[in-house]
Protein backbone atom coordinates (compact mmCIF):
# COMPACT_ATOMS: atom_id res chain seq x y z
CA UNK A 1 0.00 0.00 0.00
CA UNK A 2 1.17 3.15 -0.98
CA UNK A 3 0.30 6.57 0.84
CA UNK A 4 1.08 10.24 -1.37
CA UNK A 5 0.65 13.11 0.19
CA UNK A 6 -0.01 16.55 -2.16
CA UNK A 7 2.55 19.95 -1.11
CA UNK A 8 -0.38 21.76 -2.72
CA UNK A 9 -2.85 20.65 -0.72
CA UNK A 10 -1.47 21.37 2.43
CA UNK A 11 -0.16 24.94 1.11
CA UNK A 12 -3.91 25.92 0.52
CA UNK A 13 -5.11 25.40 3.74
CA UNK A 14 -2.37 27.28 5.64
CA UNK A 15 -2.91 30.38 2.91
CA UNK A 16 -4.59 33.33 4.82
CA UNK A 17 -7.78 33.57 2.83
CA UNK A 18 -8.14 37.72 0.91
CA UNK A 19 -10.72 38.20 3.06
CA UNK A 20 -8.95 37.51 6.37
CA UNK A 21 -5.89 39.48 5.11
CA UNK A 22 -8.30 42.80 4.20
CA UNK A 23 -9.31 42.43 7.70
CA UNK A 24 -6.23 42.50 9.04
CA UNK A 25 -5.12 45.53 6.65
CA UNK A 26 -8.58 47.29 7.54
CA UNK A 27 -7.74 47.16 11.83
CA UNK A 28 -4.30 47.88 10.85
CA UNK A 29 -4.78 51.19 8.66
CA UNK A 30 -7.24 52.25 11.52
CA UNK A 31 -4.65 51.63 14.16
CA UNK A 32 -2.23 53.88 12.15
CA UNK A 33 -4.49 56.33 11.39
CA UNK A 34 -5.59 56.63 15.65
CA UNK A 35 -2.30 56.95 16.69
CA UNK A 36 -1.48 60.11 13.80
CA UNK A 37 -4.60 61.85 15.51
CA UNK A 38 -3.27 60.95 18.73
CA UNK A 39 0.36 62.05 17.98
CA UNK A 40 -1.01 65.48 16.22
CA UNK A 41 -3.19 65.97 19.32
CA UNK A 42 -0.57 65.95 21.88
CA UNK A 43 1.52 67.67 19.72
CA UNK A 44 -1.19 70.30 19.46
CA UNK A 45 -2.03 70.10 23.11
CA UNK A 46 1.69 70.29 24.23
CA UNK A 47 1.86 74.26 22.53
CA UNK A 48 1.20 77.73 24.70
CA UNK A 49 -1.76 79.33 23.66
CA UNK A 50 0.56 82.08 21.43
CA UNK A 51 2.11 79.49 19.57
CA UNK A 52 -1.68 78.13 18.85
CA UNK A 53 -2.82 81.50 18.12
CA UNK A 54 0.65 81.92 15.77
CA UNK A 55 -0.86 78.82 13.63
CA UNK A 56 -4.33 80.14 13.70
CA UNK A 57 -6.34 77.62 16.39
CA UNK A 58 -7.78 78.08 19.64
CA UNK A 59 -7.34 75.40 22.28
CA UNK A 60 -10.70 74.29 21.78
CA UNK A 61 -10.15 73.68 18.22
CA UNK A 62 -7.38 71.18 19.16
CA UNK A 63 -9.49 67.99 18.92
CA UNK A 64 -10.80 69.52 15.83
CA UNK A 65 -8.06 69.88 13.76
CA UNK A 66 -6.32 66.43 15.06
CA UNK A 67 -9.82 64.83 13.81
CA UNK A 68 -9.66 66.93 9.99
CA UNK A 69 -6.44 67.11 9.07
CA UNK A 70 -7.44 68.16 5.62
CA UNK A 71 -9.38 70.78 6.59
CA UNK A 72 -8.86 74.49 7.78
CA UNK A 73 -11.03 75.10 11.17
CA UNK A 74 -11.70 78.38 9.39
CA UNK A 75 -13.61 76.55 6.16
CA UNK A 76 -10.56 77.41 4.21
CA UNK A 77 -8.69 74.50 2.50
CA UNK A 78 -5.36 73.89 3.70
CA UNK A 79 -2.41 73.47 1.71
CA UNK A 80 -0.82 70.68 3.11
Amino acid sequence: MSTTYSPTRSAEASAPTPRASGAFKSFWDSIREWRKWERLRADLGSLSDRELMDIGISRGEVDYVASNRDTDPRGIRSAG
